[in-house]
């Protein structure tokens, strides 16, 4: 991000002049409640296919870049929390975490509201965080528990949080892309003014379900926007082996596209706001987020097999989405060292404490195993591996 773009909407061409002139200024207001408007330019230009490209100047607050900086945090220590459950083997199953891509869901949560709708595939646990839900729903979820978001009985990949528009984490490759599409159809059918974001990885981004429900959505002009997190490698094959085309944004053809830095928090707020605007009037468009991840494919994948560890390196020094508002609120004096030291800390406390309630959460009654499987009222039997001894009478 640029900071010698900083400009206030009344003194614009002063602070512009005179920079060190708008830091003063800056130093002067609460580093959390102050919500004075803000111009900061994204760090990279917006690339466009078949429409126009948004305004790189992103309008924005102090109190926004902060809460950026906290909710990123909390989203990396949270990840890393779930990597060392798992190696401490509470989390069982599939876990495939997003360390590195807070960016992405950060963004998206400040250029929409929640009456929009998200679906996404199962590197879910941020996603669900943004869309409100808690900490403690997160690991209970993760640990099998019954505090957890879905009672225990989804894991890792089955985040959902309805009331909030949040319709899930998918293990299907792709599958969730006619969800979302379903769920934009549903959304024009009831004219409320909302839009419905899927979320993909370049993995599925050659998968022929994606075409067909984007053909239809296109065909019908509904409000879906088709978001493809491109982290460069599906699992552990590298995008330029998987796809002839790499350049996601364009692949729709005739549904326009735009490419963005995923890696920047409001360079994503502005993506999507333009993109949520767009699809009311016109119907789909692509989105393709540039960014990265640092841990593996999944828990399974220790990530370093089919790519170099300066590689990763390289890209927490340079590109880091987290450090990258911590040296924006630094530069603008909206916070200090020590203040954001003290927010990671606090951070820390309550990802330790969330964790600690979680491990007192039950395990879910085999009884659980029936519900939400079964229509009620239907008198259902469920019987022995002879076939001979009915063990129940579902209700």
């Amino acid at each position: 991000m640029d900071l010698s773009r900083l400009t206030s909407s009344s003194r614009r061409l002063h602070l512009l002049v005179n920079p060190f002139a708008a830091a003063a200024a800056h130093s002067r207001r609460p580093i959390s409640t102050d919500t004075s408007p803000i111009t900061v330019e994204t760090s990279a230009p917006f690339t466009a296919h078949n429409c126009d490209e948004p305004s790189r100047s992103v309008e924005t607050t102090p109190q926004e870049l902060v809460s950026f900086f906290r909710d990123m945090a909390l989203m990396r220590r949270m990840e890393i929390a779930a990597d060392s459950l798992y190696k401490g083997k509470m989390i069982r199953g599939f876990c495939h975490l997003y360390d590195g891509q807070e960016a992405v869901a950060v963004g998206m949560e400040a250029g929409i509201t929640k009456k929009d709708c998200i679906i996404t595939a199962y590197r879910d646990h941020c996603t669900f965080l943004g869309r409100g839900g808690t900490l403690l729903e997160v690991f209970a979820e993760l640990m099998g528990r019954q505090g957890g978001c879905s009672k225990g009985k989804g894991g890792s990949m089955h985040f959902y949080k309805k009331e909030s528009g949040f319709y899930g984490g998918h293990g299907i490759v792709g599958a969730q892309v006619p969800l979302g599409c379903g769920l934009a159809f549903a959304q024009k059918y009831l004219k409320d003014e909302t839009v419905t974001f899927a979320l993909y990885g370049d993995g599925a981004a050659n998968q022929g379900q994606l075409f067909e429900a984007l053909n239809i959505s296109c065909l019908w002009q509904l409000p879906a926007i088709l978001v493809c997190e491109n982290n460069h490698y599906g699992m552990g094959t590298a995008e330029w082996r998987a796809a002839k085309s790499p350049a996601y944004y364009k692949r729709g053809d005739y549904a326009p596209g735009l490419k963005v830095d995923g890696m920047d928090a409001l360079a994503v707020k502005q993506a999507c706001k333009f993109a949520k605007e767009y699809a009311l009037k016109n119907g789909p468009i692509i989105l393709e987020m540039d960014t990265y991840r640092y841990h593996g494919h999944s828990m399974s994948d220790p990530g370093s097999t089919y790519r170099t560890r300066d590689e990763i390196t390289g890209v927490r020094q340079v590109r880091d989405p987290i450090e990258r508002i911590r040296k924006l609120l630094l530069g603008l004096d909206l916070a200090s060292e020590k203040e954001l030291k003290d927010m990671e800390k606090e951070v820390r406390k309550e990802v330790d404490e969330a964790i600690s309630q979680a491990k007192e959460s039950q395990l879910p009654d085999p009884s659980e195993l029936f519900t939400n499987v079964y229509s009620k009222g239907y008198g259902v039997e469920a019987y022995g591996p002879d076939r001979k001894e009915v063990r129940s009478v579902l209700p």
